[in-house]
């Protein structure tokens, strides 16, 4: 028996126009239960986004048979210049394309970006402590936990955890490893019988 072809998975910037398959994504309830969604998204919510998304706001979708299954959000962590290394990621893929390849192919995408287009050396994300499948894909392309955030969001009537992930690369060297300060010169006084001459009998 033959496997399954995967299906061809194409990866494009988000337009305007995308808004409505956006909506659909978060609309189903795997997708809005994995982000901050909440049920009944506007659609003119997600128009009004797309079109005032800054330039520097990576906006990706993942179409497949020209239906848009998915997307990923790359935008700098902060603007203040020090921050300027790190990026946060967030991604949402339709229930009935969950486990099919779209969010590998859209955080392929994404890492390329940030690797070798954008410079950012740190990607940071939130995820769910009980979402097994983000968890491992993420992990996958060299994410780790960093922390908890106990009772992050309300979700279903209960609040829920959520670890904190980033991928860094280079990895910085522990500060353990910082160079130690050179060793004072010894000032200590000398010994008895060291460093002066004999005492002449009479």
């Amino acid at each position: 028996m033959k496997t399954p072809r995967r299906p061809r998975i194409t990866i494009r910037r988000a337009a305007v126009a995308d808004a409505d398959a956006i909506q659909a994504t978060f609309a189903t309830p795997k997708a809005m239960a994995g982000t901050l969604q909440i049920p009944f998204p506007s659609l003119e919510k997600w128009r009004k986004w797309l079109a005032d998304s800054p330039p520097d706001d990576y906006v990706l979708v993942a179409e497949v048979s020209g239906e848009v299954v998915g997307n990923l959000g790359l935008h700098p962590a902060s603007k203040s210049p020090r921050r300027r290394h790190a990026a946060g990621l967030g991604m949402s893929v339709r229930d009935d394309w969950q486990g099919r390849g779209v969010g590998t192919a859209l955080l392929t995408a994404a890492i390329d970006l940030a690797d070798n287009w954008l410079n950012f050396t740190r990607i940071e994300l939130t995820v769910y402590t009980d979402n097994a499948g983000a968890l491992a894909l993420y992990r996958k392309f060299g994410f780790e936990i960093e922390g908890t955030l106990v009772g992050y969001a309300f979700r279903n009537g209960a609040y829920i955890d959520a670890y904190t992930m980033a991928r860094v690369t280079p990895v910085p060297a522990p500060s353990s490893t910082a160079p130690k300060p050179k060793p004072k010169p010894d000032t200590a006084a000398p010994k008895p019988g060291k460093g002066k001459g004999r005492k002449r009998r009479s």
